[in-house]
């Protein structure tokens, strides 16, 4: 967003000439000129960031930075952005990434063109079903950035350990990859509900395919996203970091007898029809046998939770993260609580826990200003260390303070 703003910039010897108050006024001008072309709410810059802004206009010198490779807080955090950007030796850049580091960011994108006939499509959005009393929604069954990673992610839960695992030459599928998980859920949802209500009349009807053959204007249009060119480019690699990862449980919760369980997140995929400009355009997706019987098998309901369809609007992949925990932990008391420690454990980012602290804290700060789908977000003091509070947003619920442990899961907290 911040790369097609353009501000009217004072000269720098112009802006030397002015007095202190000019200067903060001026800064706190732009800021909000800023904010207004980026639909952020208007925010009065503090006394120390309106410091920083004066020190790096006027100068714009890495030797006032005085940061480290690796900074762990906020203002370092925040000088270090400007010094990666000093680097491209162009004001403009500078300071629009100035003002970026020191103002809250959307947490939501803007929907794409024509969205509003989502509804046409899909009726629901369904999260992953249960498998051997292990929910994925529990962890991040995927890396949380946009960049290729390599390697497993591995996580040791009390009654498990789930090991996430890429393929050498794709990688793990990303946060965002995972869209495409949850349309294939969607849709095996969908054609289960209607065997099941045509059963129940009696009508001879198939059980739903193993396979399912979607367009990719149809998963594009579900996963809220435009239909540019590139978007159905990145549409083939991300089948391939999907087809690549898999699964591995290892239930602990048997005595002596350790159940493994391997499995991907999808089967197979086969592209069976390309447009005249060589993206794809159909595509078959093999269902594995896991999700299928979770889903069609499954006796009653399928154990599968609805997710907003605003998830998908939901800009940084630690966000998502969040939302997903809080819809499977806060339950029906609407509340849950976690620790900083095990919500970086249960991310499987790979930051360092102080990185990844200040992440979380620069996100729910965000949330202030932009509302979070279905949950308000805070973070309160623990014994040890802070704690991320999620709690259901409804018109009707009980005034329940955020602090509280009423309800709560029994999660380390500090």
């Amino acid at each position: 967003m911040s790369d097609s703003v353009r501000l009217d910039l004072m000269p720098l010897d112009a802006f030397g000439a002015l007095g202190l108050h000019e200067k903060n006024a001026y800064l706190q001008e732009l800021a909000d000129t800023f904010c207004a072309k980026t639909g952020r709410e208007p925010l009065p810059l503090s006394k120390d960031a309106l410091s920083r802004l004066r020190r790096f206009y006027s100068r714009r010198s890495l030797a006032d930075l005085k940061v480290g490779p690796e900074p762990t807080d906020a203002i370092d955090i925040a000088l270090k952005a400007l010094g990666d950007a000093v680097k491209l030796n162009e004001r403009h850049p500078d300071i629009v990434g100035a003002l970026v580091s020191e103002l809250p960011a959307p947490v939501l994108r803007d929907a794409p063109e024509g969205d509003s006939q989502l509804s046409f499509f899909v009726p629901s959005i369904y999260d992953a079903p249960l498998k051997d009393d292990v929910n994925l929604m529990d962890v991040a069954p995927f890396s949380l950035g946009k960049a290729k990673r390599g390697g497993e992610i591995r996580y040791e839960l009390k009654d498990c350990i789930i090991t996430i695992d890429g393929s050498a030459s794709a990688g793990l599928a990303t946060v965002f990859d995972y869209d495409i998980f949850l349309h294939m859920v969607t849709s095996l949802a969908e054609e289960a509900r209607r065997y099941r209500l045509e059963q129940e009349k009696g009508l001879r009807t198939e059980i739903p395919a193993r396979v399912y053959r979607p367009s990719s204007s149809h998963i594009l249009k579900f996963c809220r996203r435009s239909s540019g060119g590139k978007q159905y480019k990145d549409l083939e690699a991300a089948l391939d970091r999907l087809q690549g990862t898999r699964i591995k449980i290892v239930n602990l919760t048997s005595g002596n007898r350790r159940e493994v369980v391997a499995m991907p997140l999808i089967q197979t995929f086969k592209v069976i029809s390309k447009t005249t400009t060589g993206n794809i355009d159909q595509v078959e997706i093999g269902i594995p046998d896991w999700v299928y019987n979770g889903v069609v098998r499954e006796k009653g309901n399928p154990q599968i939770l609805t997710l907003n369809p605003e998830y998908f609007l939901i800009t940084q992949g630690i966000g998502r993260f969040i939302y997903r925990l809080a819809r499977r932990a806060a339950g029906k008391s609407g509340i849950a609580r976690y620790g900083l420690k095990e919500l970086h454990k249960r991310s499987g980012s790979t930051q360092g826990l102080p990185q990844f602290a200040f992440q979380v804290r620069q996100f729910v700060s965000s949330t202030r200003m932009f509302p979070f789908p279905d949950y308000d977000l805070e973070l309160v003091p623990g014994k040890r260390e802070e704690v991320l509070v999620m709690r259901e947003r409804k018109p009707d619920a009980a005034d329940v303070p955020l602090g509280s442990g009423a309800g709560t899961p029994e999660l380390p907290l500090a």
